[in-house]
């Protein structure tokens, strides 16, 4: 039997990160072939300052360096990192256990900011640490084939692995539900933290222009608000009429909104974004996606098949998107429909723990 630590963030809060991570720690404990244990990083207080360090954060990560010493007691190690300097510095001594025993040492991106922040932003002593940290790595793993430029300062390009995200089965819809949704009104969902970089000053400044146009649609936003953004989040939607903030929602109330809604909206330009399992999860729905060109999207996500791309920063390009809806309303089900189908060959939770488990064994 082997022996598998799980190393990372888990809910709460829900993030793609620690999705992913609360993913892989489930389908290996119901792997007969192995033994797992896990160490929690998650921070509780969520904020957009990714990568800034305050006191309150260096008390809570030094407090976790205790566990490492599970490293010893496994054969293979697996760390969904960080991807700043403090990101990557507080596995240290998992990484360098790690490495001291010769366990297999198996570290998961889920962005890609990790190699443009090394080579651009670090310099001197931070640099020289995080080049030694990371280049311990035995294999990389990130969400495509277009991210994997983030391990090449690192590891040999034969290390490094492409994995695609996966979606959660309880958000795969039926074929009755699919068939069932309303396809002629606009029924907008945005399903992430509200964070500027997630484009939801965009979006919520599009849905204005909407109703000051008096376009017919129907909005409904869940996901935690950065403290730094709650003033100005919450005027906007204290402008508007026909949208709904639902605060964070579990899998049930995902599940339900993705249900409700025909089009998803992510107008992302988030820096450590990689690909969103909100983009997924929406495709697994039966909803049309209108999104950014940014990070990793676009090898999930094509133009004119799942959805439309909308300009980076543009509140006028997601007007413009949802004002072509309303006179195609026939795409909107046309691509919901495809999507779900695409949804189900490719992103189901088995696929995506087995094609894990063949990176840790090759």
């Amino acid at each position: 039997m082997k022996k598998l630590l799980v190393v990372g963030p888990f809910p709460l809060p829900i993030t793609g990160v620690s999705l992913g991570t609360q993913i892989v720690n489930d389908e290996f404990v119901k792997n007969s072939s192995y033994r797992v244990q896990k160490v929690n990083t998650s921070y509780s207080k969520f904020d957009e300052k990714i990568g800034e360090l305050s006191l309150h954060k260096a008390l809570f990560y030094l407090r976790l360096q205790v566990y490492f010493l599970k490293v010893f007691n496994n054969d293979i190690i697996y760390i969904t990192i960080g991807q700043t300097f403090y990101g990557v510095l507080k596995y240290a001594l998992y990484i360098l256990a790690a490495k001291i025993s010769r366990k297999q040492l198996v570290i998961h991106i889920h962005g890609n900011f990790l190699g443009k922040n090394y080579r651009e932003h670090l310099r001197g002593i931070k640099k020289k640490i995080f080049y030694y940290l990371m280049s311990r790595t035995d294999k990389g793993i990130v969400s495509s084939d277009s991210l994997k430029d983030n391990f090449t300062s690192f590891i040999p390009n034969h290390n490094i692995y492409s994995l695609k995200n996966f979606i959660l089965d309880e958000v795969f819809i039926s074929d009755g539900k699919v068939e069932g949704k309303n396809y002629q009104d606009i029924k907008i969902v945005y399903l992430s933290n509200l964070m500027k970089e997630k484009g939801i000053f965009e979006l919520l400044t599009a849905l204005i222009e909407l109703e000051k146009e008096n376009i017919p649609y129907k909005a409904r936003i869940a996901g935690n608000i950065a403290p730094e953004n709650k003033e100005q989040v919450l005027s906007l939607l204290n402008q508007l009429n026909h949208t709904k903030y639902l605060g964070t929602v579990d899998v049930v109330g995902k599940t339900d909104l993705l249900t409700w809604s025909n089009v998803f909206i992510l107008p992302t330009f988030y820096t450590m974004e990689a690909q969103p399992f909100a983009i997924l999860e929406s495709m697994a729905a039966g909803n049309l996606i209108l999104t950014t060109a940014h990070a990793g999207i676009p090898d999930i996500f094509t133009d004119k098949i799942n959805g439309f791309y909308v300009e980076k920063n543009s509140s006028s390009s997601i007007v413009e998107k949802i004002k072509y809806l309303l006179e195609h309303k026939d795409a909107i089900k046309k691509i919901g429909l495809h999507n779900v189908q695409e949804a189900r060959k490719k992103y189901k939770i088995p696929v995506f723990a087995s094609r894990l488990e063949n990176i840790f064994n090759k």
